[in-house]
């Protein structure tokens, strides 16, 4: 049999030590530098090593601060489904209350950002049309479990009330019942969910490792004469959370 990567042999010996308790939950492992030294590896091999285990749960990462034996933590459900957009709430928050954790989230606005063109695109408008683009950062229990960026058509809801996602009587109401105040109604979603590495900047903000494994959810809502009204791209990680497509049956 062909030998192991030299990563995947390091992976298994800090998967032991954890295992025999000589890094307990919640203690902060050694620098990759000092692991590296001890193991006669270089760093890049530890980074892949380390990389693995948080990509199975094993580890987690925490940004600014390093890499840490995971504590027990049950993984985040959430359910993607058109049965339950909310008339008056969010489905992430009911789906938080569900699994008895609190539910909230951060977020910035930023109105007139011109459309790059993977944007434009999937809006069916012109690379450089403006939008209104919103960062999010969801918290389970104040932890961060989900980062999103939206993007909506600047010329849909300019000079309304809802042209703010997070702004004005509407905030926090989600697509739907926001294109409904505009009198906009929304009929369906289309998600292309797909496995991939995290960013530099999703990691820091998930509190994992860069490149561990997250699942990447592109999702654009659609009027019911056909037109795009926001897309989003959804990003979760993989160690600590769980998509689950409900389908309704219509008899």
């Amino acid at each position: 049999m062909p030998e192991q990567p030299p990563y995947l042999r390091l992976a298994d010996e800090l998967r032991r030590r954890i295992a025999e308790h000589v890094w307990e939950q919640g203690e902060r492992l050694p620098s990759r530098a000092q692991i590296g030294q001890e193991f006669e590896v270089g760093e890049n091999v530890v980074r892949r090593a380390q990389e693995l285990l948080i990509s199975q749960g094993v580890l987690e990462g925490r940004a600014g601060s390093g890499t840490y034996v995971a504590e027990p933590r049950e993984r985040v459900r959430f359910v993607r489904s058109s049965a339950r957009e909310q008339t008056n709430g969010s489905p992430f928050r009911t789906d938080m209350r569900a699994a008895g954790k609190l539910g909230d989230w951060e977020s910035r606005t930023e109105a007139k950002v011109p459309a790059p063109a993977d944007i434009a695109a999937r809006l069916g408008i012109t690379e450089g049309e403006l939008c209104v683009r919103t960062t999010y950062e969801f918290l389970a229990d104040r932890k961060p479990v989900q980062v999103s960026t939206s993007w909506e058509p600047y010329d849909l809801t300019a000079g309304t009330l809802v042209v703010l996602p997070e702004g004005g009587p509407h905030a926090g109401a989600g697509v739907v019942n926001r294109m409904a105040a505009i009198g906009v109604t929304v009929s369906h979603a289309v998600e292309q969910p797909e496995p991939r590495q995290a960013t530099a900047e999703e990691a820091s903000l998930l509190g994992i490792q860069k490149a561990a494994l997250v699942t990447h959810i592109r999702r654009t809502y659609y009027s019911e004469q056909g037109r795009p009204v926001e897309t989003a791209d959804i990003v979760v990680p993989a160690a600590h959370c769980e998509i689950v497509y409900e389908i309704p049956i219509h008899r």
